[in-house]
């Protein structure tokens, strides 16, 4: 048996593989991740109302605050978990992803390297070759 239990392919199969993780590689090593985050600035918005990274330290501190009194506080870990999910919702929703400058000769091998990939792995678990 070949790739994907079909007679055949695992040559293609390993080809393709190859391809789609240098694409796959390359692709993503072009891409600058940019945040925008900070203190006072808006995190996210709630019903038109915007939430910054400060207000959600409100909570994320007495709820900490709580823990150390009594870690049975439901209310505490209620109040830290809340404001951490809410802290890293803002982080991931504030970061902007920009395409590095690169040439054009560069862009079209990591595309044919990616997408051919893709093609000739989906060519190798097709049956009847």
């Amino acid at each position: 048996m070949g790739a994907g239990g079909t007679q055949g392919g695992t040559g293609q199969f390993l080809i393709a593989v190859i391809m789609m993780i240098g694409g796959g590689y390359l692709l993503l090593e072009n891409i600058i991740v940019q945040p925008v985050f900070g203190i006072g600035m808006v995190a996210f918005s709630v019903g038109g109302f915007g939430v910054t990274t400060g207000m959600v330290l409100i909570p994320f501190m007495f709820g900490i605050g709580m823990i150390f009194y009594n870690a049975r506080s439901w209310i505490g870990w209620l109040l830290a978990g809340g404001a951490l999910v809410a802290m890293i919702f803002g982080v991931i929703s504030n970061i902007t992803l920009q395409f590095a400058r690169i040439s054009a000769f560069d862009l079209i091998v990591i595309l044919v390297l990616l997408i051919g990939g893709i093609g000739l792995f989906l060519r190798s678990l097709r049956t009847g070759q």
